[in-house]
């Protein structure tokens, strides 16, 4: 009896001890998740590019079955046509023979090589005329296919160039090395030479880098291809002033304004304009927001 009573002692002591450490634990654990000042994970970025990625080469696929299957069947159908006219060409001929044969007959043609020939005649002056005539209308057929499948294949390399420039998109947003962002312009611009936001983009990283003499011309190409895009003249007032040339820099930035009013949020908050600080101009810019 003694010794099952300090058995179960012992258990006892030992379930209490198991709590209170317990207890202490989740304590512990608690004080830790309070401690917390950012999640423990993070978003996979580049699962979802490897994802949009692949989503684009499955369209891609798709897009060159869809295409290959309408240019069979175009064919397809041109041949069907020239084999409907060629039947057709036949049974005519077939007629016309017995046709002039049954008149030649009536009219009382004594001579048989004189109905051959003059049957001979009638069936290639005719067979001529059709041929010419289906000959005609498959060159018209055959030219209005070739130009919708040469139309269908510029939609389709238009298409592959959109979804290519898109994804470059994407990497530069993500992108924070500024090197790596002027390479990814470089890409658009040899997909899309005339991109002028590719170009005004361009700019703004090198003027990160300092690069404004760079950056001006950039901007002033991209001002020759559209005179009304108000970010590449404030691109262009950036390097101004950052060369401390405030009469141009404050000729931009009015220009920049007038074609793109929501950048009025951004007058104070552009490091660039750090030397404008003191133009009285600029100042009153500020004022009249």
């Amino acid at each position: 009896m003694k010794s099952l009573f300090f058995v179960l002692c012992a258990i006892i002591f030992s379930a209490g001890a198991n709590a209170q450490q317990t207890t202490q634990t989740e304590a512990q654990q608690q004080q830790v998740l309070n401690e917390l000042k950012e999640p423990m994970y993070r978003p996979l970025l580049e699962r979802y590019i490897l994802d949009e990625l692949k989503s684009v080469r499955y369209d891609q696929q798709k897009l060159r079955e869809d295409l290959t299957k309408q240019v069979t069947h175009s064919q397809l159908d041109a041949a069907d046509r020239a084999l409907t006219y060629t039947t057709d060409t036949i049974n005519n001929v077939l007629f016309i023979i017995t046709a002039t044969a049954s008149i030649l007959v009536v009219v009382g043609w004594n001579s048989l090589r004189d109905i051959k020939s003059k049957v001979e005649d009638l069936v290639k002056e005719r067979v001529g005329n059709i041929t010419q005539e289906y000959e005609q209308r498959l060159q018209v057929l055959e030219s209005k296919l070739k130009e919708r499948s040469e139309e269908i294949l510029n939609n389709h390399k238009k298409i592959t160039i959109t979804n290519e420039v898109h994804s470059l998109w994407m990497r530069a947003n993500l992108e924070s090395d500024m090197n790596s962002k002027i390479e990814i312009y470089d890409e658009i611009l040899k997909r899309k030479p005339e991109d002028v936001e590719a170009i005004a983009y361009k700019a703004d990283a090198l003027l990160e880098l300092g690069q404004t003499g760079v950056a001006i011309q950039l901007c002033n190409q991209a001002l020759e291809m559209d005179n009304d895009y108000g970010y590449a003249y404030w691109q262009r007032a950036c390097a101004y002033a950052m060369l401390h040339q405030h009469a141009d820099a404050m000729a931009d930035i009015r220009m920049a304004l007038e074609y793109a009013p929501n950048l009025k949020n951004e007058l104070l908050h552009e490091a660039a304009f750090a030397s404008l600080h003191d133009n009285a101009g600029f100042n009153e810019m500020i004022e009249g927001i």
